[in-house]
């Protein structure tokens, strides 16, 4: 009978020499005359595990990890095809606490299915939104995405339901899904994960999308830094056959800048031209990919779609708190013991995320400060970790959830060096357009020097600089570079003395 291994082929675990174990794997069951299918897979998100390598057993799969090519051998002898005992067994993968004290909806397929597969997807679940979508209004998939609660995960949280209803409301002849795959910001690598481990969903929530915007045709924008997550996206369309029906969808390469996260700017960019930010009005809704009705969302926002159409709006609805409605996967990085994606309704504390699933810092020091939403998002102290991750109680506080991604930091860090991080980060991304981004950045960097050599009368000029940011910028590239700069400031003023 032969064997299937699972070992994953997404980015994260090739860096960790998952090839070569792939490789060390089939070398050794050839030479013990075994055969093997092996299967490479997306990741579980457990990336302090990787290479995770999962067997195929009776009593289901078994995982072992992190695995090296020198404890392949070992692997054989200790007769891991069947589940056998070994150091590196950590048991039925789905009994990992790690996974099983997670909600996974969007995530559910991840690292479960051969990416490249559509059977394999259908066949755990995949395509049944799609299925169902065809015999229902359009109108009424609009109202469902609307009752379902789900808010656009790419950073804003505007009410997805609103979205679709202008786009659908507006006349065309011609109408775009666009997908905002161009995911910048440090810290975060969900929809990475996503596009690389279970392609099928994005492209069946943009197919859903579609049908119920009345749009035909479709772009996916990723950066170019994510070669990997292109190939999937490629074969998974050219395996998709008529399973999208009339919807075409087209992937596209970004050039390397971080300002096409703006969605106006990856529309400006798709179009071949300059990737610099279109002023609003009008909207990309109304006005958006060459002069048509566009809706536009991130990755994990449209594959959150095909569980909203196959399980219904209310079931989505009833998980989270207050506005913030669903869950949301979120990335564990920067100082700590085990990094990854972890997706868990809306309402779970950035304590429990940073202990219960991140083990504290990877240091062994004390966690000082934790940087959420990405390199524009505030830096927070140890008194706000008990803050529920809810988009209106991180308002609150002066701070935001954006796409996810939370980098950790331990006792040792240099906020006032942290905070020059994130006037230079603008100030080589700015797309120039505006003078208080393009010029206020530089200035920034060099009045944190001034302040971080000892002229503390310069603070009061770092304010006023950062207000003008926050209100004159034409975008959010600006207008939040002030807000890890004065959060760091606030929270951590013994670093500026």
């Amino acid at each position: 009978m032969r064997a299937t291994i699972y070992l994953p082929g997404d980015a994260a675990a090739l860096a960790l020499g998952a090839d070569a174990v792939a490789d060390a794997i089939a070398a050794t069951a050839a030479a013990r005359g075994i055969e093997l299918r092996l299967v490479r897979n997306g990741t579980r998100g457990m990336v302090w595990l990787e290479p995770l390598v999962e067997v195929v057993t009776p009593q289901g799969r078994i995982a072992y990890g992190p695995v090296t090519v020198d404890m392949v051998g070992s692997l054989f002898a200790a007769n891991f095809l069947a589940g056998g005992d070994h150091p590196l067994r950590l048991g039925p993968t789905e009994q990992i606490p790690w996974l099983a004290r997670q909600e996974r909806r969007v995530t559910q397929r991840l690292g479960v299915v051969d990416p490249r597969s559509l059977t394999d997807y259908v066949a755990r679940g995949g395509g049944e939104g799609l299925r169902r979508a065809p015999a229902v209004a359009p109108a009424a998939i609009v109202q469902a995405i609307a009752d379902s609660g789900l808010r656009g995960r790419g950073g804003a949280a505007f009410p997805a339901g609103i979205k679709w209803r202008t786009v659908h409301d507006t006349a065309g002849t011609q109408k775009y899904v666009v997908c905002n795959a161009d995911e910048g910001d440090s810290g975060t690598f969900s929809d990475r994960m996503l596009m690389e481990g279970d392609p099928f969903c994005l492209l069946e929530g943009m197919a859903i999308a579609g049908l119920a915007v009345g749009a035909n045709r479709g772009y996916i924008y990723v950066r170019s830094e994510y070669p990997h997550a292109i190939a999937a996206l490629q074969a998974a369309l050219t395996a998709a056959g008529d399973f999208l029906g009339q919807f075409k969808i087209e992937v596209r390469k970004g050039a390397g800048s971080y300002v096409c996260g703006e969605e106006t700017a990856l529309l400006e960019s798709i179009e071949g031209k300059r990737g610099i930010v279109r002023s609003k009005p009008p909207l990309p809704a109304i006005e958006g990919l060459f002069g048509r009705p566009t809706l536009i969302h991130n990755v994990i926002t449209l594959a959150s779609v095909p569980d909203i159409l196959a399980g219904g709006a209310a079931a989505y609805r009833d998980l989270g708190i207050g506005r913030s409605r669903g869950t949301l996967p979120f990335q564990l990085a920067g100082n700590i013991r085990h990094g990854g994606l972890v997706e868990v309704p809306f309402g779970v504390t950035l304590r429990e995320l940073l202990y219960d699933f991140g083990g504290g810092s990877r240091s062994g020091r004390p966690l000082r400060a934790v940087q959420v939403g990405g390199p524009l998002g505030a830096y927070l102290a140890e008194p706000q970790f008990d803050t529920p991750l809810d988009y209106e109680a991180f308002a609150s506080i002066g701070a935001g959830l954006g796409h996810g991604g939370i980098v950790a930091f331990d006792d040792t860090v240099d906020m006032a060096k942290q905070a020059r991080y994130a006037m230079k980060f603008c100030a080589i991304e700015s797309c120039g357009k505006c003078t208080p981004c393009r010029i206020g950045s530089t200035r920034g960097v060099e009045v944190i020097d001034r302040i971080r050599a000892g002229d503390a009368a310069q603070i009061e000029l770092l304010e006023d600089l950062c207000e003008t940011m926050v209100q004159g910028s034409a975008c959010a590239m600006g207008s939040m570079t002030p807000i890890p700069v004065m959060s760091a400031l606030n929270h951590f003023p013994e670093d500026f003395a």
